[in-house]
């Protein structure tokens, strides 16, 4: 069976992307710790991103997979396909914003703008570097394979041993058919996220700073909810789980149009914080000086 190749624009496609999810990150934390040293930065980044691992990594991600185990609970998903992802949009919002905030209180004796700046980095970093950086080294290891033909004896070895092989040539007609746009678009997509998860982060930080603790909790949720939500609704809507009333390209178009716009809602919250917080922080020792 003729399998074919990924093109080179595919492979430059995945190349660029890995190195926003994979590499992007690290050089934001080296530049912003560069930028302000002595300010606890590289701390609130490790204790950020711990808070995206502990909770989503090695909490939520495995109780979702015992529940994926569940032939009623995938029967649910599959006829009640909104409910579910609302719920998992839901979900992923409270899961990380207890992570959120845990790292909100830790940092709390001495929070500052830049270490909640920093708690965000690091949560939507290794979030990246996680879920998208280790995903694309792996297609790059296939795309290797399927180029050079490798993949054919992966597939013989496979049906030798009366393993189902279906997954191996799914995973292949997927990189050799799917557009480099596509690749590209993952990257993109990963850049909003950082924005968002950034912001996020910050909020849940100013507001433990500013002792209005669940009002952060609960705007973060919101938009963490809204977030992941609507593009999960939106892309439900182009399979037969929501009655395909969305061609895929106008479902895409749909999502990353939303996700840009909650990117520059980002940057807005980001650069409010920094306005109203900074300032704050200075109004108590300008009043001790008086």
């Amino acid at each position: 069976m003729e399998l074919g190749t990924v093109s080179s624009g595919s492979i430059a496609a995945m190349c660029v992307t890995l190195v926003i999810a994979l590499v992007l990150p690290v050089v934001i934390l080296i530049v912003y710790a560069v930028k302000n040293k002595k300010q606890g930065v590289v701390g609130a980044w490790f204790l950020g991103a711990a808070g995206f691992f502990v909770m989503q990594m090695v909490i939520r991600t495995p109780i979702l997979s015992v529940l994926g185990m569940s032939e009623g609970f995938v029967a649910y998903a599959q006829n009640h396909y909104l409910i579910y992802a609302i719920a998992l949009a839901f979900t992923a919002g409270l899961f990380e914003v207890v992570g959120r905030y845990i790292v909100a209180k830790i940092l709390s004796k001495n929070l500052t703008f830049k270490k909640g700046l920093a708690a965000g980095l690091g949560h939507g970093g290794i979030e990246a570097m996680i879920l998208i950086g280790i995903s694309y080294i792996s297609n790059l290891i296939y795309v290797g394979m399927i180029n050079s033909g490798a993949i054919n004896a992966v597939i013989a070895q496979t049906e030798a041993m009366g393993v189902d092989a279906t997954p191996v040539y799914t995973l292949v007609d997927t990189l050799v058919n799917t557009p480099a746009s596509m690749f590209l678009l993952a990257g993109y997509e990963r850049v909003l996220t950082m924005l968002g998860q950034a912001a996020m982060s910050l909020l849940v930080c100013y507001f433990v700073w500013k002792k209005q603790d669940i009002k952060g909790i609960g705007i973060c949720l919101l938009l963490h909810t809204l977030l992941d939500g609507v593009s999960a609704v939106v892309s439900g809507m182009s399979t037969p789980y929501l009655g395909a009333v969305l061609s895929q390209n106008v479902s895409y178009v749909i999502i990353y149009v939303f996700l840009t716009l909650m990117a520059v809602l980002s940057v807005y919250i980001i650069s409010k914080i920094k306005k109203v917080w900074v300032p704050e922080m200075a109004e108590p020792k300008e009043a001790a000086e008086g």
